[in-house]
């Protein structure tokens, strides 16, 4: 992968590292020549020598590396958590895309720790984060003081997610200013992904629903709303995931009697609607948009990585919002799970899709703080400042973490699309030779799946390939979802990786 040198100052500019300097300077009494120094201090963001280092552990995966870390704590989780933890595993110190295990092996991190660890463990390019805490520079602020990094955050999102190239102020100032109710350009800052969608679904409601008392009453006052998700293969809601808030939990089918409660008393409704199939989705949306109803957004991955990794189709998801644009319907992109993992840095853009909101999240930070945004138009920008937001939601060293890494992938994109395109190749290839279990190649390059004929073949692939040092895991759980087997490699995995991983797959298909 192509490395970058680059210091604070290179990232956030001379003007704005010159006035941290200043005032760190005062306040500790530190010398400013110092401090300059370490602003303009470059770093090697992904070394050869570290890559080359990666490469020769590959063979010790799975291995006992260590001794045993004899402390097997329990803690003291609910019981769920307890029962699913398994402490051998848990990192004992972890680097790339290695982790040691409290049992002394070695494992090969292919889900990317569920997608925080987007570069891998302990990148390089974060030790800006530690010259910028040496600066002084705060990661505690509040809404009304969001600082200078998460305002620079907020234009480069925006630009990003425009497609504009880097450096045409011009063009941005624009689309900044834009008034078009189609134009992604307002940033709400929060911190798990789960908050950032549920904001969007608040902004959604609110059309419906005044959000206080003062508020006027609004433009579908009366009418019932209607969300429509994407249908498990059964017709129901399972297969769709926007995150554990309360509210997003209601459109996969958790808290059923809650929601049938609230759909009797003609509060809200939620639909699904089948997987790439157009002319479901125009019959409920139809269906729906009339009164005493009103579609009142769209909600979707494109990669339903919680449903063994089905992806939506192109064609599919461009004839289901050209359906919303027509009948003033929000379309929700949830990108938690899949921004950053593909050129350009959001896959709605390679689907040339045009949504109305836009979650970001997981990958961005690169695991370094809990930190995700919501992007939305001037038109769905309906809450006051205390309707969609958390106190802790701006800070500047999880902002800076985000510029370090979309800089990152923004300087691989060849890379990226390159190793995503040969994994899925290797992944087809092993399921020519196994045909007699595996029945499908899922997903998108990096995050991708294998279906398999029976619940057990996936169960026991994963269960090899976990003794084999390879952090997968089956997905057997969910409404008739076939079986299948997760992987979410990190975006720093290469070719050499990637035959490492196909063959211990290939090992664990053996009889």
């Amino acid at each position: 992968m192509r490395t970058l040198f680059l210091s604070l100052q290179d990232l956030l500019g001379k003007e704005y590292t010159e006035a941290v300097c200043a005032a760190q300077a005062y306040l500790t009494g530190s010398d400013v020549a110092v401090l300059r120094e370490i602003a303009g201090k470059k770093v090697d963001f992904y070394p050869e020598s570290l890559q080359a280092r990666l490469s020769s552990l590959l063979p010790d995966t799975g291995t006992a590396v260590l001794p045993e870390f004899p402390k097997a704590l329990a803690g003291a989780g609910s019981a769920s958590f307890s029962q699913a933890t398994r402490i051998g595993m848990a990192p004992l110190a972890a680097l790339g895309f290695f982790r040691t295990g409290e049992n002394g092996r070695l494992y090969l991190t292919t889900k990317s720790e569920h997608y925080h660890a987007s570069l891998g463990h302990n990148f390089p390019g974060f030790e800006l984060i530690e010259y910028a805490k040496k600066l002084g520079i705060a990661q505690i602020t509040h809404n009304n003081t969001r600082g200078f990094i998460s305002r620079l955050l907020e234009r480069e999102l925006i630009r990003c997610v425009n497609s504009l190239p880097a450096g045409d102020d011009e063009a941005l100032e624009r689309v900044l200013a834009s008034s078009s109710p189609k134009t992604l350009n307002r940033v709400i800052n929060l911190q798990t992904g789960s908050l950032a969608v549920e904001a969007a679904l608040k902004m959604v409601l609110a059309r419906f629903y005044r959000f206080q008392d003062s508020d006027p009453q609004p433009e579908y006052a009366g009418r019932i709303p209607v969300i429509l998700v994407m249908a498990d293969n059964s017709g129901g809601r399972s297969a769709n995931y926007h995150g554990t808030a309360f509210i997003t939990q209601l459109l996969r089918g958790l808290w059923p009697d809650f929601l049938a409660s609230l759909e009797k008393n003609g509060m809200v409704r939620v639909a699904p609607v089948r997987i790439n199939d157009i002319g479901h989705f125009r019959e409920t949306a139809e269906t729906y948009d009339k009164p005493p109803f009103k579609a009142a957004a769209f909600f979707h991955e494109i990669i339903l990585m919680n449903y063994g990794a089905v992806r939506l189709t192109k064609e599919y998801l461009t004839a289901a919002h050209a359906v919303c644009a027509a009948g003033d319907i929000p379309t929700v992109v949830d990108e938690i799970q899949s921004s950053i993992w593909y050129p350009g840095l959001f896959l709605f853009k390679e689907y040339g899709l045009e949504p109305d909101f836009v979650s970001v999240g997981k990958g961005f930070p690169g695991g370094q703080y809990a930190s995700s945004r919501i992007i939305t138009t001037p038109k769905l920008d309906t809450l006051s400042q205390f309707g969609a937001l958390v106190t802790n939601g701006q800070e500047e060293l999880s902002s800076l973490a985000y510029l370090i890494t979309m800089a990152f992938a923004s300087a691989n994109e060849e890379h990226i699309r390159t190793t995503g395109l040969y994994y899925e190749q290797k992944l087809a290839e092993l399921k020519a030779r196994h045909p007699d279990v595996i029945t499908e190649v899922e997903g998108k390059a990096h995050l991708s799946s294998l279906f398999f004929k029976t619940a057990g073949d996936a169960d026991n692939f994963s269960q090899k390939l976990n003794r084999l040092g390879i952090d997968i895991s089956a997905h057997t759980y969910k409404a008739n979802s076939a079986p299948s087997a997760l992987t979410k490699l990190p975006l720093t995995a290469d070719r050499t990786m990637i035959d490492f991983l196909i063959s211990r797959m290939e090992e664990a298909l053996k009889d």
